[in-house]
């Protein structure tokens, strides 16, 4: 899967995630798959408030403080960095045309007119990003599409903006995750899910080797129980997908309570009858220092930004 983003720079030298409870901050050493430094701090209630149409940054000046100190206390002050922002702030869609333009901007055109029947906001107005998923018969392909409003993307911007730093590259917690697995050579080759819980949402993903053939975001406030998500997911995987079985399933993330990951990973066990593996950055990169059991999730999605930025060196 080439991994979509918003903005293209010179290669960033950090990566950051401004989380609802929470901004993270990563440098990777070198071109090896290791982190020189790392950091992460509480943010105060409700400066940050994910949301897909209304605006998410309640507090700019307290988010933009917690992220300057954060960043002071990385091995060396970044300039560029990639930021990762909550999955809830987004549209992830899949879409399939039987026929794919030969012309970059008669696809983009064909991407951005399917998107604009379910997007609930002006497409005008909107970050679309998409990248190649599965090939559909001879000519056809699907692809996963990336949507979001442009001014609330730009508010995370600013804020990295006011903290010193400019965001070149934007992505999504899960994606990253997701890349951080795709990047390293960890991905299996067959079928695989991911659930990842956070504060103010979980998101599931199946994967088909490199490619996503389904995702979801739910938010925390729905009444729909997360065993029931992952229940009517494995039954639309069986039902509709053609799924035969999944290789591997990964459960990772941090919840609002210390408990909530492994509530979901016992649930997940029960309802699919498989083993459920721990999400785990360390098994990707080596991490500096001692890491609090805490903070392994936070640092899953900033590894996997990182891992996309050293192969991307590595390959120019």
């Amino acid at each position: 899967m080439n991994r979509p983003f918003w903005l293209g720079s010179p290669t960033p030298d950090a990566a950051i995630e401004i989380a609802p409870e929470r901004v993270s901050a990563a440098v990777i050493r070198g071109e090896a798959l290791a982190l020189a430094a790392h950091a992460s701090e509480v943010l105060p209630a409700g400066a940050v408030v994910p949301s897909l149409l209304t605006s998410n940054i309640a507090d700019r000046s307290a988010v933009a403080d917690v992220l300057r100190r954060v960043l002071d206390r990385l091995a060396t002050r970044p300039r560029r960095v990639a930021l990762v922002i909550p999955d809830s702030v987004a549209k992830v869609s899949l879409i399939r045309f039987d026929t794919v333009p030969t012309r970059r901007d008669d696809l983009e055109q064909l991407v951005r007119w399917q998107i604009r029947k379910s997007a609930p906001f002006p497409i005008d107005d909107a970050c679309v990003t998409y990248t190649p998923g599965m090939r559909v018969g001879d000519a056809g392909r699907e692809f996963l599409v990336v949507t979001a409003r442009r001014d609330i993307v730009t508010e995370y911007e600013a804020v990295c903006s006011e903290a010193g730093v400019y965001a070149g590259l934007v992505d999504l917690a899960t994606l990253s995750l997701l890349n951080m697995y795709l990047g390293s050579g960890l991905a299996p080759t067959g079928d695989w899910l991911l659930v990842h819980v956070r504060a103010d949402s979980t998101s599931i993903a199946i994967m088909r080797g490199d490619d996503v053939i389904f995702y979801r975001n739910r938010s925390d406030d729905e009444e729909e129980s997360l065993a029931d998500l992952v229940h009517q997911t494995a039954m639309y995987y069986q039902d509709r997908l053609s799924g035969g079985g999944f290789d591997r399933v990964l459960v990772g993330g941090a919840g609002r309570s210390a408990a909530s990951v492994e509530l979901v990973r016992r649930s997940v066990e029960e309802r699919l009858g498989v083993t459920v593996e721990p999400v785990d950055p360390t098994r990707v990169a080596a991490i500096a220092g001692t890491v609090a059991s805490n903070l392994i999730d936070v640092l899953g999605p900033l590894v996997g930004v990182l891992v996309r930025i050293s192969r991307e060196r590595v390959a120019a």
